[in-house]
């Protein structure tokens, strides 16, 4: 198989030269602007990350993107989805608010920020792709409706897929909230008797009308009813209502990677993925670790199996950063795989192995260095 090209710049910089410039570079040198953009809709998929995060994508780099794309005649947004557990992104109001505060504003990048999946996470559009695991993607229907594809991802450990970048950004972050209950549970969300307090908010917010009181004043869902869109998930303030997550993980991971595929599916794509701040956890939490390694740099392909897969190889030969999550496990030796060490339990190469085998890229790759 033919190697994809893999565009990497590192974070050297001179006085006139610094790491917006070289991301200005990085693009210009992996033929981004080969993409026709006039008059393009185009959506920059990243993640607004949760406030309290600080590792999250600065928007100074965002901007860079936005612009680059603008002098090329596009018109792009920033977008994500709502997420399915309750927090700050949860729902549009607080996501939107999330974002302005964490900088992804008019102001700092130059264009608006949109919810793909709209006030509450239902606003799906269905993407037939008949794969091993996924038939019919629930993608945030902004995203399915977008011209062009840009992603533009932190690359980071992660609890649930060993880390996160490309794929987990696309696939992962462009469901919507049925597509996430997709992905992650082979079961429909569940309630806690003990933990609801009869506030009514599941059986307000639930579509379907498949959530009443019993007998002993407990919310109950009614499975023949129920969709699985994750509603009662995001709308209970008090934990009683939780999505399964009873998929195991390499699953997850294949699912992931399908969604991936049918949101690129038909579309001009292109990606970058920022290896800084390497935190061994998601960027979905409102805490952010000490980086594993020291900032390596950025990197960019029209491929985004063999762009995972290069910042996977850069951040493996990379020096670990001492008193790091690396070493809170058995002991870590230079040479091991970073993320199998810190989730054992998680096997990234499921994923960027069933992406190659659905045709969405291959881990084949030739890196070029950037100045």
């Amino acid at each position: 198989m033919t190697k994809s090209k893999v565009y990497f710049t590192d974070m050297r910089v001179l006085p006139d030269y610094g790491l917006l410039e070289k991301m200005d570079a990085l693009m210009k040198r992996a033929k981004m602007d080969s993409i026709d953009f006039k008059d393009k809709l185009v959506a920059i998929k990243i993640t607004f990350a949760e406030r309290g995060n600080m590792a999250y994508i600065r928007p100074g780099y965002i901007a860079r993107v936005v612009k680059y794309i603008q002098d090329l005649g596009g018109k792009p947004f920033l977008v994500d989805c709502n997420t399915l557990y309750y927090g700050m992104r949860s729902n549009a109001v607080d996501h939107l608010e999330t974002a302005m505060l964490n900088g992804f504003n008019r102001i700092e990048v130059g264009c608006n920020a949109i919810i793909a999946d709209g006030l509450t996470g239902l606003d799906s559009t269905d993407i037939p792709i008949n794969l091993k695991h996924v038939k019919e993607a629930k993608i945030g229907s902004v995203i399915a409706a977008a011209d062009v594809i840009i992603s533009v991802s932190h690359f980071k450990g992660h609890q649930g897929t060993g880390f996160g970048g490309t794929l987990k950004n696309v696939g992962m972050g462009s469901g919507s909230r049925r597509g996430k209950m997709e992905m992650h549970a082979a079961s429909k969300p569940k309630i806690k008797e003990a933990d609801c307090v009869a506030c009514g908010k599941c059986i307000q917010h639930c579509p379907e009308k498949a959530i009443a009181y019993n007998e002993r004043k407990k919310a109950q869902i009614d499975y023949q009813k129920c969709i699985g869109c994750g509603q009662c998930v995001a709308s209970c303030h008090y934990g009683a209502a939780s999505g399964a997550y009873d998929q195991d993980a390499a699953t997850v991971g294949e699912k992931m990677a399908e969604y991936t595929y049918a949101v690129l599916k038909g579309k001009p794509n292109f990606h970058i993925s920022l290896m800084m701040d390497i935190s061994p956890e998601c960027d979905c939490w409102a805490v952010n670790d000490l980086a594993i390694t020291p900032n390596i740099g950025m990197a960019a392909s029209f491929d985004p199996v063999a762009l995972d897969r290069a910042c996977v190889d850069l951040v493996n030969q990379a020096p670990s950063i001492p008193n790091s999550a690396l070493f809170d496990k058995d002991e870590y030796k230079s040479g091991m795989d970073k993320f199998d060490h810190i989730h054992p339990d998680v096997t990234w190469r499921d994923t960027l192995e069933h992406a190659e085998e659905i045709g969405l890229g291959t881990q084949k790759y030739e890196l070029i260095r950037v100045k």
